[in-house]
């Protein structure tokens, strides 16, 4: 079964409401406290609290100093490098540590665009901060910990009014803000102030696989995160359902980004696929069209988490010579994944195998082995693969006959 994390931002969210979320939903405060101690940053500790928001019971995490007080006082201006390297020297799981990474250089990307500047050039102010530093590994560890299949997030509340910030005071949401969200649904509600923090924006659209309603699910556990302010008449909470697919099925949205070319180099058309992977496009693909004055031409169409939608459209933009494009969101469906290993008569060869309701419906040998394996053994592919999937069949029978 799919399991899901849905993330209900009535009330925007931050880094701390979101990791009181997923405490109150049944990670482990000591799991947190062990992870977070490997960062190496001095006598921090974690502490959960039961608050009361509007009459709603939720917890609130907050990292406190050997002195007991709130680390968030501290605000050392960190470079991205100083970051990263705070990062890569703790040992942290690689799927933390790489996505934490990752997460910093996306905002030192926003930042430098506000400020007109390089990433490497940008000195993080309330994100360069300890608590946010631990905020955003901390979160990206808890997600971790789910092992969700899918991580949902609703329509998130921006907040209104103004702002205030280290570089002086401006309307909801903060510059860093309104970049982090681009091409994920957000709205405006409630009392003056802002909702939805850069570090909040930052976890849910770079964790998420899709924007909408919550999904059909089976609901197992539900969590409240509280932020540290209590205004108006809504509860400041972040609330996060987890549970299990009701459809067994993996859907979800994602964008796809279109435009024609007939007057580049095709020498070019590798680089920008090269480019739209590595600016977080699930695929790419080229398909020849005739165009206007009858000229042969290229269709470049990209397909991408929804959260990815700007810096996609950016780097066509900047590497294709289009000067338009156009987009939409589109829900797909895609088979739950796995590898397995199957011994050959020339060694042992991965299978792809694609479930649907937990039924097998497609087993491939990996290429990649077959290729590999028939030239140290001096056969062709294809003999190497019939025989890989002949060992998948042979194993799959001497199990039913158990």
């Amino acid at each position: 079964m799919a399991r899901i994390l849905y993330f209900d931002c009535f009330s925007g969210a931050s880094g701390d409401m979101i990791l009181g979320a997923l405490v109150d939903a049944g990670l482990p405060v000591d799991a947190l406290r062990s992870t977070l101690a490997t960062l190496g940053v001095g006598a921090v500790t974690v502490v959960a609290d039961r608050v009361t928001r509007r009459g709603v019971s939720a917890t609130q995490v907050r990292f406190v100093d050997g002195a007991g007080r709130d680390v968030g006082e501290e605000h050392h201006h960190r470079g991205l490098d100083d970051i990263r390297r705070l990062i890569e020297a703790a040992p942290l799981a690689s799927r933390v540590r790489d996505t934490s990474i990752a997460l910093f250089t996306r905002l030192a990307e926003a930042e430098a665009a506000v400020h007109d500047t390089t990433p490497d050039r940008v000195h993080f102010h309330e994100v360069g901060a300890l608590d946010s530093i631990l905020d955003i590994v901390g979160a990206t560890f808890a997600i971790d910990w789910f092992r969700a299949h899918r991580v949902v997030v609703s329509s998130m509340n921006l907040g209104r009014g103004l702002v205030t910030c280290a570089h002086g005071t401006f309307p909801v949401p903060a510059p860093a803000t309104a970049r982090l969200v681009a091409g994920a649904p957000v709205y405006s509600s409630g009392p003056d102030g802002e909702l939805l923090t850069p570090t909040g924006a930052l976890l849910l659209t770079g964790h998420a696989s899709a924007f909408g309603p919550i999904p059909p699910m089976r609901i197992e556990r539900i969590g409240y995160g509280a932020g540290s302010r209590d205004p108006g008449d809504v509860p400041n909470v972040l609330r996060v359902f987890v549970g299990e697919d009701a459809e067994d099925r993996q859907e979800h949205q994602v964008t796809v980004i279109e435009c024609e070319i007939d007057d580049m180099n095709p020498q070019v058309y590798g680089v920008v696929m090269d480019q739209l992977l590595e600016a977080g496009a699930l695929d790419v693909y080229f398909t020849p069209v005739q165009m206007k004055k009858n000229r042969p031409g290229v269709l470049i169409s990209v397909i991408g988490p929804p959260s990815r939608q700007d810096d996609l459209v950016a780097t066509l933009f900047r590497e294709t010579t289009t000067i338009g494009v156009r987009y939409h969101v589109v829900r797909r469906e895609c088979l739950e994944r796995e590898r397995v290993t199957v011994d050959t008569r020339f060694g042992p060869v991965r299978m792809k195998l694609a479930r649907r309701h937990g039924r097998v419906v497609n087993a491939m040998p990996e290429f990649d082995d077959c290729a590999e394996v028939a030239r140290a053994h001096g056969v062709a592919v294809r003999e190497v693969q019939a025989d890989a999937t002949r060992a998948y069949l042979e194993a799959g029978r001497a199990r039913e006959d158990r």
